[in-house]
């Protein structure tokens, strides 16, 4: 994918995600997410400072959390999320179009970013969403590639990663096989999809 497909695919799951949200109700909004600790409120916090944070305001937002990305991650959702629903909606909706990056995020983790939180929100609400397949094939090579904050290739040390509906394997081993967004959310951490791969048990 080059980079303007890649933004075309972030842009149409943005606005996808924005649709989702809009459509909940409000006990859907409380319902814990993926993400660890998170609700479905927290996750969409997260994903409406897409294009709203900048170099500024994320190195303020580090100094609050003492250096710890992870905690400047968990509270900058968490004060997003306190906003109301529908500007939390409308700020998702409006990073539709803005091609710009948070700092230190490169674009194909950006592109991982949005498919992945979308299945956070999506998978527990019985919601069924799918990730296109030649944008989840680069989600899946840059979720090996890196190391924090997934480690992917430490966890699954030992195994082989194969899909079974694209054209994408990594990894010496053991096969695990499934269709590669499952093989992503994998990758990314999560174990909602495991039911749906081979070669691996929760």
């Amino acid at each position: 994918m080059d980079e303007a497909k890649i933004w075309q695919t972030i842009d149409s799951e943005r606005a996808a995600t924005a649709d989702l949200l809009a459509g909940l109700t409000d006990v859907e909004w409380t319902y814990p997410s993926l993400c660890e600790g998170w609700t479905v409120r927290e996750v969409a916090g997260h994903l409406s400072l897409a294009n709203r944070i900048g170099v500024g305001g994320a190195f303020k937002a580090f100094v609050r959390a003492r250096g710890s990305f992870n905690r400047m991650v968990d509270q900058t959702a968490r004060a997003e999320a306190r906003r109301p629903t529908a500007e939390i909606v409308a700020n998702v909706r409006g990073a539709v179009g803005h091609h710009k990056l948070a700092p230190g995020q490169s674009l194909k983790n950006a592109l991982m970013d949005s498919m992945v939180h979308a299945q956070d929100i999506a998978i527990p609400l019985g919601i069924e969403r799918h990730m296109p397949l030649d944008a989840a094939v680069v989600a899946a090579d840059d979720l090996w590639r890196i190391g924090f904050p997934f480690h992917a290739r430490r966890r699954l040390a030992g195994h082989r990663l194969v899909a079974t509906d694209a054209d994408w394997s990594a990894g010496e081993g053991a096969e695990i096989t499934g269709p590669i967004e499952a093989l992503v959310m994998l990758l990314a951490g999560r174990t909602a999809t495991i039911p749906r791969l081979s070669g691996i048990t929760a």
